[in-house]
């Protein structure tokens, strides 16, 4: 359930984690971790989002949601907002204790010229570049990831394969970043993991594995793969599905008419009921089926 937003309020607590709460002036919950600021944004169906800024040296009671611009997930409500904050804290005084240091090497990488580098530890450097970024391990350092997730020529790039340097060195990473880095390693490399740990992954530990057992259990199943509320049919939501949910040409479509009321996408795709769901071949409010033959 989620917790309802308090009552707006200029006053701010200071806790004994290093988190000042507060309220801010348009009655999201804010708070500030060093030099950033962070709120519990609004969302679609009563969802919130994290949202952050740096440097933002007005009063939290002041701030407003144009003061926010980067975008971190969902948080369920404001007791996990809270918690996130918390942890935010431990996280940064984590970053204090280890020894990276900011550097300028110049070097290409697989995303362009190195702008800048952290170098973690001897042979261990983070670069970024214009506009990615990764880590560059040397022929020491990659040698001693496993074989599953080792990359030939030692570059992990930051979106996901970063988590196999932090899994590989979890001693020059915080508990945040570790935390985060197993997640990710379970959710793009489940049998990497399952391999290191020596267990097998339970449903609702692992994104991959789960989408895995999804596309099994539905693979003879019609998976919707574009849809829009039908401009013919009031109330009815027009869909395009194939067998196992294929993006693929030569992948046979066929359309349905879902009630919009009962049209909700899951983790991984919406599944046609053939009991429940009608299989439609009249007017289209998809253009890119307009003037296809019926058959």
């Amino acid at each position: 359930m989620n917790i309802p937003l308090s009552q707006p309020s200029t006053n701010s607590t200071a806790e004994p984690s290093g988190v000042e709460f507060a309220q801010s002036a348009d009655g999201m919950p804010v708070a500030r971790v060093g030099d950033l600021v962070f709120a519990m944004v609004p969302a679609r169906d009563n969802q919130y989002f994290l949202a952050s800024a740096w440097r933002v040296s007005r009063p939290l009671a002041d701030l407003k949601r144009d003061d926010f611009y980067s975008h971190h997930g969902s948080v369920e409500d404001e007791a996990a907002f809270r918690n996130r904050m918390v942890e935010q804290a431990v996280h940064c005084r984590g970053l204090q204790a280890l020894a990276r240091r900011s550097v300028r090497i110049n070097c290409n990488t697989p995303w362009g010229a190195s702008q800048g580098a952290t170098v973690y530890a001897d042979g261990i450097v983070s670069h970024i570049t214009a506009g990615h970024g990764g880590f560059k391990l040397s022929v020491a350092r990659n040698a001693t990831v496993h074989p599953m997730l080792r990359s030939d020529g030692g570059w992990y790039e930051e979106d996901a394969a970063w988590a196999i340097v932090a899994l590989t060195f979890p001693d020059l990473f915080t508990s945040y970043e570790q935390k985060c880095a197993d997640k990710t390693v379970r959710d793009s490399w489940p049998d990497a993991w399952e391999a290191i740990h020596g267990r097998s992954l339970l449903p609702g530990e692992s994104h991959g594995r789960d989408s895995q057992a999804f596309a099994h259990l539905h693979a003879g199943d019609w998976i919707v793969i574009s849809a829009l509320r039908s401009g013919h049919h009031p109330g009815m939501t027009e869909v395009i599905a194939t067998i196992g949910g294929k993006r693929d040409e030569r992948a046979e479509e066929r359309r349905f008419l879902v009630p919009s009321d009962d049209y909700a996408v899951g983790r991984f795709g919406f599944v046609i009921d053939e009991t429940k769901h009608v299989a439609y071949d009249g007017p289209s409010s998809f253009a890119s089926w307009r003037g296809r033959r019926t058959a």
